[in-house]
């Protein structure tokens, strides 16, 4: 499989069903007559970060693999998204992002050079082990905790929401 058939498609699919499951979280609260921010704020201990900052960085983690893979610049987010209609938004600003980029510009990127700094952290890896052990982990883990918080908080959704069809 290419650079870019194992990124940009499996990043657009799981964004994609993230935003169905926030959907479905935002309609929860619409029929239990609840404010929104009570789920977008929302938190599965008390050292993790809410719902909003999940799927903030589960689009961080997307768009910055295919900016950096692609060598091109990732759209800036301000990271003030409190409400659901504003994190659906952010989605579909990444995902819009993401379909902008050809598979030639990311394929062929398995042994390109990637560094940047995360946190305190000073991060090398080449293009394959970006993807594979530091991208897709990343993404699954922010996407499988916004499902967990919207789904510990009482809204319907199963596997097959997280999956998609």
């Amino acid at each position: 499989m290419s650079m870019y058939a194992s990124s940009i498609p499996a990043a657009i699919r799981c964004l994609n069903n993230l935003s169905a499951i926030l959907a479905k979280g935002a309609a929860f609260c619409e029929e239990k007559g609840i404010d929104g921010t009570v789920l977008t704020s929302a938190r599965l201990a008390p050292d993790m970060f809410p719902l909003a900052r999940q799927v903030q960085i589960a689009c961080d983690s997307a768009k910055g693999c295919g900016a950096r893979l692609s060598g091109t610049e990732a759209p800036k987010h301000e990271d003030n998204e409190t409400t659901f209609e504003e994190l659906q938004a952010r989605i579909k600003k990444t995902v819009s992002f993401l379909e902008t980029l050809k598979p030639a510009s990311i394929d062929g990127t398995e042994d390109k050079e990637i560094k940047f700094k995360a946190g305190p952290y000073e991060l090398e890896f080449t293009g394959q082990s970006y993807l594979c052990t530091f991208v897709l982990p990343n993404l699954y883990f922010h996407t499988t905790t916004a499902y967990n918080i919207l789904r510990h908080n009482g809204v319907a959704i199963g596997k097959m929401d997280y999956l998609g069809k």
